[in-house]
């Protein structure tokens, strides 16, 4: 006796299928939230690479608050993801500097210096596992009096803001400051 599979039972595994692969990717989930609007405007060309350096340069209100440059960048990536860029196509680094350089501290360094764990720490190890780039300004650093090695070890320590937002610039990356 030969079997067959009912015809809407194929046309329901089809539907689920669709909706699997239309579903809106967040690889960033520890910051980030957005709306989803597919029928907007100025959608990101999933074919497309995206070259950006985002200007950190604002402290949180609160130390135990994700700052909220580095929410932003979560934001983004969240949203050329869902649009279906892959995370490859997405060439971003975020630079840290001024009074936002606390937020690349270690925990044990926030901690001391706060009195809180490093609120930002979770969302920075996200983004260097989506291929993005956090960095800090060496100069802010050493104007904060912190050690090279106190910044996360998901963080790049970079000569100076001033010299890798102009490297990148050179580069063709766009200039998104926060």
């Amino acid at each position: 006796m030969k079997r067959s599979i009912p015809f809407f039972c194929i046309v329901g595994l089809l539907g689920c299928a669709a909706a699997v692969q239309s579903a809106p990717t967040q690889p960033i989930t520890a910051a980030g939230n957005y709306h989803p609007l597919p029928k907007a405007a100025y959608q990101p060309d999933p074919a497309a690479t995206y070259k950006v350096v985002f200007s950190l340069t604002k402290a949180s209100d609160k130390p135990d608050q994700i700052n909220p440059a580095l929410e932003r960048v979560a934001r983004t990536v969240n949203l050329y993801a869902s649009a279906g860029v892959p995370l490859d196509h997405l060439k971003f680094v975020a630079v840290a500097y001024g009074q936002a350089t606390p937020l690349v501290l270690d925990d044990e360094h926030y901690k001391a210096q706060f009195g809180v764990a490093n609120p930002n720490l979770p969302v920075i190890a996200q983004l260097r596992k989506a291929g993005i780039d956090v960095a800090v300004c060496g100069q802010a650093m050493a104007e904060h009096h912190y050690a090279n090695e106190w910044a996360s070890k998901d963080v790049t320590l970079s000569l100076a803001a001033l010299t890798t937002i102009t490297e990148l610039q050179q580069q063709g990356y766009a200039l998104m400051p926060l």
